[in-house]
């Protein structure tokens, strides 16, 4: 409800809330003024401090000229007594008050609206179930798949441990067994040194003493 104004003023309203679920926002300044201006500007402003100019609208009897901030996707539209910004690709970082400012620009007197309550424009996050479960799905199986490399490989190499440890002790039990019988059947015959092999007598008969002969 805009009260009548005396005139070179302007008066704005805007509705004080604006739920945003498909990135997409319609803000609609209404304003009153009952100056004699031909040329105009309106702008939307973020924030409590309305340091960010979102985009603006020029108009005057000929023509309409708008743009739009870098950081936005936003188009004003004039119409007779108001004033829409068609927002788009909104995110969720962009949640904030916007304030709609008017502008009377020329002839003289300038004048402009006072500052608003403010529209609070709430974009509400845009989640894609399904893109979040479909790498979780696939995680699971690969998992598992992994665990039961991990637990065949294990128990491959285990069989192959015991394996390698069964073969060694028993050829260390056959080895000890080859090396007791050879000891059992060693020929026990002494025999003479390889000097002693063309004497006449035992290795172990006494030398004979030929002097007691020549007496």
């Amino acid at each position: 409800f805009l009260p009548s104004l005396p005139e070179n003023k302007i008066l704005v309203a805007q509705r004080p809330l604006l739920i945003v679920a498909n990135k997409t926002a319609t803000l609609v300044c209404n304003y009153t003024y009952n100056g004699t201006g031909k040329e105009f500007r309106a702008s939307l402003h973020k924030g409590t401090d309305s340091a960010v100019e979102v985009c603006f609208i020029s108009w005057n009897t000929t023509k309409t000229s708008t743009n739009s901030n870098k950081e936005f996707n936003c188009q004003g539209f004039h119409d007779k007594d108001k004033v829409i910004f068609n927002l788009w690709n909104m995110s969720a970082n962009q949640t904030d008050i916007y304030f709609c400012k008017i502008e009377a620009m020329y002839p003289p007197p300038y004048v402009y609206n006072e500052k608003s309550n403010g529209t609070v424009i709430h974009v509400k996050a845009f989640f894609v179930p399904f893109l979040k479960e479909t790498p979780i799905q696939t995680q699971e199986p690969q998992s598992a798949i992994r665990l039961w490399i991990m637990v065949a490989v294990t128990g491959v190499l285990a069989f192959y441990s015991m394996l390698i440890t069964a073969a060694f002790i028993n050829y260390w039990q056959k080895s000890k067994k080859n090396m007791y019988h050879q000891s059992d059947y060693m020929n026990m015959t002494p025999r003479h040194p390889p000097y002693q092999k063309n004497k006449g007598y035992p290795s172990y008969a006494p030398t004979r003493d030929y002097t007691a002969y020549r007496s």
